[in-house]
């Protein structure tokens, strides 16, 4: 079981006395805490992957932080993020949380808030990990539908002879689509179970993990045949199971 003294938190802040702030006060919560002052610094030190979650503001100098996040969560990193910014209007939530952060915490705020914040969305983050390795879940080994192959104890799915990794989330969600194969899983359920939320914040969320997910299974994303959409309810695992190992 991870420790504070284990959790390392990436601050990427442009602002120096934020900055310092911020780290001061997390180290002395028992957390490990590295800066950067600019987007380009904060991407470079987010990909070496020893953040447990990234603190992201997002007017930064270099690479905005929306910019960050989108290539971040484009290329598969899952780090959990948690957006802080002077920018409060809906729009602007709505817009990081569908790139795909886990939280958004408005300028100024106070240190509660914050280490609160920081605490349940790593909780959700371990929660979820825990569920993609398979716990409470008869979803395991080796799973073969039509095209498609899905290997749970490597997270890959092969389709058509290609095979790709599958990122935490994109397991979860497939993992609870084949759960209920055949029945309509709403957006909100899709919340719940695998990121955890009780209040929602959009499940323009979920789209966007679909979108990713479905450039894996499917030969035609514009048409698809394993993961399909019952509007204005959620989604639907369509395919038979063929040999279960």
């Amino acid at each position: 079981m991870s420790t504070l003294t284990d959790t390392q938190i990436l601050v990427i802040e442009d602002e120096p006395d934020l900055r310092a702030g911020l780290q001061h006060n997390l180290e002395l919560e028992g957390y490990k805490v590295t800066t950067a002052a600019d987007g380009r610094e904060g991407l470079r030190k987010a990909r070496e992957g020893q953040a447990s979650l990234l603190l992201l503001d997002l007017m930064l100098p270099e690479m905005s932080g929306l910019e960050v996040l989108k290539h971040l969560r484009e290329t598969g990193h899952e780090t959990p993020i948690i957006i802080i910014s002077a920018k409060g209007q809906d729009r602007d939530k709505v817009q990081g949380l569908e790139l795909g952060a886990d939280d958004y915490l408005t300028k100024p705020f106070g240190l509660s808030e914050l280490l609160a914040r920081i605490r349940a969305v790593l909780r959700r983050t371990q929660t979820g990990a825990k569920a993609g390795a398979g716990k409470d879940s008869d979803i395991a080994g080796v799973m073969r539908f039509s095209n498609l192959t899905v290997d749970w104890r490597r997270f890959t799915v092969t389709r058509d002879d290609t095979e790709v990794q599958l990122s935490r989330y994109e397991a979860e969600i497939l993992r609870m689509l084949i759960e209920h194969r055949g029945e309509v899983v709403s957006r909100q359920d899709l919340l719940r179970k695998v990121w955890g939320y009780v209040h929602l914040p959009t499940t323009r969320t979920v789209d966007n993990h679909i979108a990713r997910l479905r450039k894996k299974l499917e030969t035609d994303v514009e048409n698809p045949v394993h993961v399909v959409t019952v509007h204005g309810l959620g989604y639907r695992f369509e395919s038979t199971l063929i040999e279960e190992s």
